[in-house]
């Protein structure tokens, strides 16, 4: 047996690999650079996590995905594997700790987010590594027509430069062939062994339905199938919270998971979602990083994002298990108006793209010649406040600004309360002894964190206060107690957008604006949305349009809405106007009542056979209801 299969085996239980999988990892494991396209559900994580573990080394993990840092880091830690995760989460202390104890080979993984790897701290620690393997996850960051470009990923290449020798391995989901062939360049991979994975489900129908009462229909679907695993995107927390409130009004159980839920409340509504508790969830984009829940039947888009990367990744969470599933578009005029007026937010003026900057300067307080380096949660709606600016326009310029190499702008990840002891095991004990209050909190910590004398671990407050009985308030003033004498080192739990400033406040004159960067961001936003407006509003196969999108070819899929529609016009026009007539023998229809209970034949046939009717003096129509005409 190879050792790709044993780690297979010892870790994940399997005993057989996903398509491409054994290949990818295999030509790793040999030192080669790979590039892999692996569409969601592929199987991406374990094509780098069995070669880091075979070779001598630790594994550095670039990715710019916080959640999905945590939720690997704590899978593999399940699995006895050695990980930990630095992101811009983290304080100066915590990252000082984390780099020290992974020069010396405390780690198998070290999981990294990308505005982290071009700093001083981080660049001389990786210099005294010995490193098995460099992954770049969601690699289309890196190219300026990848979906969702990071400047920061262009300093990924100096790793290389540090170490020739360490193989890259660049993975992704998403990508059209420019953007595949822009990552290899930039990423500098010598002579990559290329590994693309075909996009095609063909268990999974794509489907597009023009609606004006989105809420009813969706009403309508879930009715039918109340215990079916589902799951309803939308753009934005208010039509979460709107459509879940519709739903729950009309006895329909759902849960919501948006970025605006604090840490325990995600977990909860996760769990019940993974263990069908409650079989729909109603979410924004947050939702899907890490999930792997194989019997997801269908998935609605309640309002559809604006490039056919995120559409793809989020209608791929559906049938994961093999088995039949469905994919539905729900979208009105006013879905297009709304997109086509957000791409034009995209840019907004120079100045106030420039006065943002100087507003969040001093928000933060921050003088000229400070906060290189450094990280700031704020609240973007306060901030907007204070300083009376639009929101969707600070946002946009805040992401203009990250394309220009000025910060980086996390829209919002929560963060759990993270801690160490700052002394040593003897000098916590004599604190116990002097202070008996605090004594219960500390030994349930050093019972329940393993290694938080030499690491920050994450202490979820709510478990200590139901085990040790006291409120939440209580628990932690005592952990500041802790913190104000100098016995622990704490970063506390938040949800709020976070802001790490790449370079040294400059005064106002100096702050300057690539022209490319400020033009580019709109014209690729176009580009995408006018793909996706193709995609919705075109005659064409769904699944063979999409995979066009991505350099694939394909025939068409027989099973998404238009395949459904051209296959049904074959059919005989005197079996549609029968059907028709012989249910308007008994009682009057309207046009809806007629597509649902003729819901096998497209409503264009039915379009088309009551015009034939009506032309013919066969039915009569008094709204809203069609009948058989009646001779006078």
């Amino acid at each position: 047996m190879s050792k790709s299969f044993e780690l297979l085996e010892k870790y994940w239980g399997h005993t057989s690999f996903r398509p491409l999988q054994e290949e990818i990892i295999e030509a790793s494991i040999y030192g080669k650079d790979v590039f892999a396209l692996l569409p969601t559900g592929g199987g991406k994580s374990v094509c780098f996590q069995i070669p880091g573990l075979a070779r001598e080394g630790i594994t550095i993990v670039v990715t710019p995905l916080i959640a999905l840092m945590n939720d690997q880091v704590e899978q593999l830690e399940k699995k006895g594997i050695r990980a930990q995760m630095i992101s811009s989460l983290q304080s100066f202390r915590e990252i000082d700790t984390l780099l020290d104890n992974a020069k010396f080979g405390a780690f198998d993984f070290l999981y990294i987010s990308p505005e982290r790897i071009q700093t001083k701290l981080f660049i001389e620690r990786f210099k005294q590594m010995q490193v098995a393997l460099i992954v770049v996850d969601e690699a289309h960051c890196i190219s300026e027509w990848g979906h969702d470009f990071r400047p920061t990923y262009l300093e990924i290449s100096k790793l290389r430069e540090i170490h020739p020798e360490v193989p890259i391995m660049a993975l992704t989901a998403t990508a059209t062939t420019f953007v595949k062939n822009e990552i290899c360049e930039k990423l500098k991979l010598n002579q990559p062994l290329e590994f693309e994975a075909s996009f095609k489900r063909s268990n999974l129908s794509y489907e597009i339905k023009e609606v004006v009462v989105k809420e009813q229909t969706i009403l309508n679907w879930v009715s039918k199938f109340p215990q079916l695993s589902g799951i309803i995107y939308c753009q934005t927390r208010k039509s979460v919270k709107d459509l879940a409130n519709f739903l729950i009004s009309n006895k329909i159980n759902c849960g919501i998971y948006h970025g605006g839920l604090d840490g325990d409340q995600r977990k909860k509504m996760m769990d019940q979602w993974m263990n069908d508790q409650v079989p729909l969830m109603i979410a924004t984009n947050a939702f899907g990083m890490g999930i792997d829940k194989p019997n997801v039947r269908y998935i609605i888009h309640y309002e559809f994002p604006m490039n056919l990367e995120a559409y793809f990744q989020e209608a791929g969470r559906a049938g994961r298990d093999g088995k039949e599933a469905r994919t539905f578009v729900l979208f009105s005029e006013k879905d297009i108006e709304r997109n086509d007026y957000l791409i034009d937010k995209k840019s907004p003026d120079i100045s106030v793209i420039k006065s943002t900057l100087r507003a969040l300067y001093n928000f933060l307080k921050l003088a000229i010649g400070s906060g290189k380096g450094e990280t700031f949660s704020f609240s973007l709606s306060e901030f907007c406040s204070n300083f009376k600016l639009d929101i969707v326009e600070t946002f946009e310029s805040l992401k203009i600004l990250e394309m220009n190499g000025d910060l980086h702008f996390d829209e919002g990840s929560y963060a759990p309360t993270r801690m160490k002891f700052s002394v040593n095991n003897k000098l916590v004990y004599s604190f116990q002894i002097k202070y008996d209050k605090v004594s219960p909190i500390i030994q349930y910590i050093t019972r329940n964190s393993p290694g938080i004398f030499e690491n920050f671990c994450v202490i979820n407050e709510k478990k200590i206060v139901e085990k040790l009985k006291i409120s939440l308030q209580e628990v932690q003033n005592q952990l500041k107690f802790l913190e104000q004498n100098g016995i622990i080192d704490i970063n506390w739990s938040n949800s709020l957008p976070k802001v790490t400033f790449l370079h040294e406040r400059l005064p106002d004159d100096y702050i300057r604006l690539t022209p490319e960067v400020y033009q580019l961001r709109k014209e690729r936003a176009i580009h995408r949305w006018e793909k996706a407006k193709d995609y919705l509003l075109l005659p064409h196969c769904r699944e063979q349009f999409m995979l066009a999108y991505f350099g694939q070819d394909s025939v068409p899929c027989g099973k998404c809405d238009y395949c459904k529609s051209t296959s049904l016009v074959s059919l005989s026009k005197k079996l549609v106007v029968e059907s028709i007539i012989k249910l308007l023998s008994e009682k009057s229809y309207s046009l809806q009542m007629l597509y649902d209970e003729l819901n096998t034949i497209s409503p264009h046939s039915i379009d088309e056979a009551i015009h034939h009717l009506t032309l013919e003096e066969l039915i009569d129509y008094s709204h809203p209801y069609y009948s058989l005409h009646h001779k006078s």
